[in-house]
């Protein structure tokens, strides 16, 4: 049943998202301050999610995991959900 619901969710998202980068639209950079922004971009779990999933160019993908891990270090944003 978890699966059915994790699959749903991802299904959700991948309808969802735009064809092209939402941060080249904005001509914005992921940093670690947006971290309410950065919350879009993580699973239910707290993983962060793909590219495929999230619309985002290869280019700010990079940049957007180094910036939540560094919001993670700085206890912004969880490593993992409690379950």
């Amino acid at each position: 049943m978890i699966k059915k619901k994790k699959d749903a969710i991802m299904a959700a998202k991948k309808k969802g998202r735009d064809t092209a980068c939402a941060f080249c639209k904005s001509k914005t950079v992921p940093t670690w301050q947006d971290y309410e922004k950065l919350r879009e971009f993580l699973s239910p779990r707290a993983r962060i999610m793909g590219s495929q999933f999230t619309g985002i160019c290869s280019k700010h993908q990079r940049r957007l995991s180094q910036a939540i891990k560094h919001a993670r270090h700085l206890a912004l944003l969880p490593f993992t959900t409690q379950q």
